[in-house]
């Protein structure tokens, strides 16, 4: 028997409660599978992209930066927001080049990360870059950071002593850690 409404929401109404730079905030009801309403808060977002560079050496480019919300510098792959209706692609190259100064001869999709499904919209599409040769960093107005190189082994490292505790970088370096071990025959 196919159940339609199984695990499934009808967006009953709308409104607009917060317009923000980055971010819109809406407040909705919903119609659940058995009939009674509830009220989701949602987040929404135009997206992001992040690029994990390699160099031919195999290792990886970080940025550092501080991050106001928890008051701390992360250590992160390059990343920024996109565009409405930008091709996620070209969103990475921009971002590589103005975070790490690096352009890339090669960009490969690594996939889509839902960085919090549960009330935010935002899709933030994951890729690796090789074939990197340097050009001039040109960091956006306000932006500060700084760049690290270190080997994919060690990047993985830090990520299970929770000293990498960014999603994104966590779930792109992991994919490319995989990608990479796959590579050389290796394997997981």
């Amino acid at each position: 028997m196919d159940n339609t409404n199984h695990l499934h929401e009808k967006m009953l109404s709308t409104e607009t409660v917060f317009k923000g730079k980055i971010f819109d905030i809406t407040v909705d009801r919903v119609e659940l599978e058995d009939g009674n309403e509830a009220r989701r808060d949602v987040l929404l977002h135009s997206g992001g992209v992040c690029v994990v560079p390699v160099t031919d050496s195999g290792n990886v480019v970080l940025v550092r930066q501080f991050r106001y919300p928890f008051g701390e510098v992360t250590a992160e792959v390059p990343a920024g927001k996109l565009e409405r209706g930008e091709d996620s692609a070209l969103c990475g190259r921009r971002e590589l080049l103005e975070e790490t100064g690096y352009e890339c001869s090669e960009l490969i999709f690594l996939g889509e990360f839902y960085p919090t499904p549960a009330y935010n919209t935002e899709i933030t599409y994951m890729y690796m870059a090789k074939g990197l040769s340097h050009k001039t960093q040109s960091l956006d107005e306000g932006e500060f950071l700084d760049v690290i190189e270190l080997s994919l082994e060690e990047a993985v490292k830090m990520i299970m002593h929770n000293e990498i505790k960014d999603g994104k970088t966590q779930t792109a370096l992991l994919k490319a850690a995989y990608l990479n071990a796959r590579d050389r025959g290796g394997g997981f």
